[in-house]
């Protein structure tokens, strides 16, 4: 099983998202965009796992006690960087609580053998995947520039900088991804409550 550990987004949020992508898709046809309703903000990748560890993490998951927090949905960029960009993103800002919380989950499940985040955490919703190349934020071998957002990147710089909303988080999930040529189709396994 295919598994991470993500936030999920109000459907307010996500309704100003996807009149968003119908406005920019277009710019950008090659790429590989994300559906409205697979939208999250990923605190960790774990990886493929054996069914039965699943309750294992959901149990180390349910330790953790961490404070629901504001999250705020603006801006946008790309990974690694403008010049090489692979991915097209919206930037999430959730302050101290958010990165606390994600580097308690990276902990927590480094207990269980998963390995730590090499990178430190950058929220994001992932929007789209430029090429066939990995989807990681993270510099690759490989990495060149490209021009798969190039007429995207032109369109956004004309306008302002955009703003989704704000909504308070309150959980976060375990989530089960399943792999298909139409795009990853996302499962929550496992609902944490924040205080």
């Amino acid at each position: 099983m295919r598994l991470f550990v993500a936030l999920d987004i109000d459907d307010s949020i996500r309704q100003r998202i996807a009149h968003f992508l119908k406005g920019v898709r277009g710019f950008a046809p090659a790429a590989r965009w994300v559906k409205g309703e697979s939208l999250h903000v990923t605190l960790k990748f774990i990886g493929e796992k054996a069914e039965s560890e699943v309750q294992k993490i959901e149990q180390a998951l349910a330790t953790i006690s961490a404070d629901s927090f504001e999250l705020s949905f603006r801006d946008y960029g790309f990974f690694p960087e403008a010049k090489a960009p692979r991915v097209f993103w919206i930037g999430s800002e959730g302050g101290s609580k958010l990165t606390l919380l994600a580097n308690t989950v990276d902990e927590t499940l480094a207990g269980l053998g998963i390995p730590k985040e090499e990178h430190a955490f950058k929220a994001h919703l992932t929007l789209a995947r430029g090429g066939r190349g990995s989807g990681s934020p993270g510099k690759q071998e490989g990495d060149r520039p490209n021009r798969s957002f190039e007429r995207l990147q032109e369109k956004l710089a004309a306008i302002p900088t955009p703003e989704f909303g704000t909504m308070t988080a309150r959980e976060f999930f375990l989530y089960q991804s399943l792999l298909s040529p139409g795009g990853s189709k996302y499962t929550k396994l496992a609902k944490l409550t924040l205080r």
